[in-house]
């Protein structure tokens, strides 16, 4: 009897019993990681604009209140973006690429110029520059391409060549504008996705050759990229002419020193530095945080990108290639930018005036930095819901298996008690 009964409580409890498993959440750590670059960049944007923010708008926290509307409006835009499913953007990312063309375009008829150059699209009250969801636009196309012609990639030539077409043109439009930054990003952000995509070695490097020469052709043939490159080179040949922004920076960075001057302490802020809360911001945190400020930022930005590079891994190993190439194209794009905006400052490489990702100010590049942090919570999430459900799946299987087995003996005492005599 004792016998019975124990079966019987074995077999309840495979059939009922149930794991105590909680749903899968969004990854904290890239969470607060966005958030702590987002804190630092209102910090920092805060004190770097306020000489200029008090000449220009006698309001010495006019850009400081407008980067707070900024951060937001790209909260509420990461938060609706990462409810959207993954299946969205793989479907839709053809119809993005005629965006981001119809942007360009759109930029260069009715654009606004400033200082030169024509970049932004005015809607009212809200200006809008094209070029930042034209590089997520493309980037979603190109992971789709490689999804959808894998083969034809990895290869033969013509495959290789196709993406490089829609690139080709959507530099030229850039190079209108003209945005010779967004242009070097889009090509090695191309390039490292083309390479981890598997191309061939030699179409690799002859690409990477190609792009150095037509990067190279454009400067020689614009008088103002070869100033900048020739003040990059020796920027004190000339400290008060082409080389004077790039002077005044490095002074900022030498002052800077290991612990800095103290926030708000900065000298180059007094509108010695030009551009010092955009492009520059990494100059004045460097002044006023010192080293160690710049560190954290670094440090920060590095988690980040090997944590999207960690997520493109799991989802390429988890069968999901679309997911797993848009998160490399992210890693490739922040790292690289974040590259040329503090190598730009610190005289490493020729001014680009690329933003900082999530620090700069900034209404357009801060509100898609957010939308692509999101795309990247959303990739991990639905990576974490996968392994949850087959689990799941799991469990029900071994659920079934100890139901099976614990039936096994109950059948057996069934069968001897029916085949005992009957007593009368």
């Amino acid at each position: 009897m004792n016998a019975v009964t124990s079966q019987l409580a074995g077999l309840f409890a495979a059939r009922h019993d149930k794991p105590n498993t909680s749903a899968p959440a969004f990854d904290g750590g890239i969470v607060l990681v966005a958030f702590a670059l987002m804190a630092i960049g209102l910090i920092i944007v805060t004190s770097a604009s306020m000489p200029v923010a008090d000449r220009l708008h006698d309001n010495p926290f006019y850009f400081s209140i407008r980067h707070g509307i900024y951060l937001i409006a790209a909260i509420i835009a990461a938060m609706i973006t990462v409810q959207l499913p993954m299946q969205f953007w793989r479907v839709t990312n053809p119809y993005m690429l005629l965006a981001a063309i119809g942007l360009l375009v759109a930029v260069l008829l009715i654009g606004r110029n400033v200082n030169g150059s024509t970049r932004w699209l005015v809607v009212g009250p809200i200006t809008v520059q094209a070029a930042e969801p034209a590089k997520l636009f493309f980037f979603c196309y190109l992971a789709g391409y490689m999804v959808r012609r894998y083969d034809e990639v990895t290869e033969n030539l013509k495959g290789f060549i196709k993406p490089l077409v829609v690139f080709f043109i959507l530099a030229l439009l850039l190079l209108a504008q003209p945005d010779l930054g967004t242009v070097v990003v889009m090509l090695a952000t191309t390039m490292g996705l083309l390479f981890l995509a598997g191309a061939k070695l030699w179409q690799f490097f002859a690409l990477l050759f190609a792009g150095v020469l037509a990067v190279v052709a454009l400067i020689v043939d614009s008088e103002y990229r070869l100033a900048r490159v020739t003040s990059f080179w020796d920027p004190w040949a000339d400290p008060f002419g082409s080389g004077y922004q790039l002077t005044q920076s490095l002074m900022a960075y030498g002052r800077g020193n290991w612990f800095g001057q103290g926030l708000g302490n900065s000298l180059q802020k007094l509108e010695f530095l030009p551009e010092a809360h955009t492009d520059f911001v990494m100059a004045i945190l460097a002044e006023e945080l010192g080293f160690t400020g710049v560190m954290v930022v670094l440090l920060l930005m590095l988690w980040l990108v090997i944590r999207a590079l960690q997520i493109g891994n799991q989802a390429l190993a988890s069968e999901r290639a679309f997911e797993g190439f848009l998160a490399y194209a992210i890693g490739i794009w922040f790292s690289f930018q974040t590259a040329v905006n503090i190598g730009a400052s610190a005289g490493i490489l020729p001014t680009k005036g690329l933003t900082l990702p999530l620090v700069s100010y900034g209404g357009s590049s801060l509100i898609i930095m957010s939308v692509t942090v999101a795309v990247l919570l959303r990739i991990d999430f639905e990576l974490r819901v996968a392994g949850v459900q087959a689990l799941d799946k799991g469990r029900k299987r071994e659920g079934k298996a100890k139901v099976k087995a614990a039936m096994k003996p109950l059948q057996a005492n069934d069968q001897d008690l029916s085949q005992e005599p009957d007593d009368e």
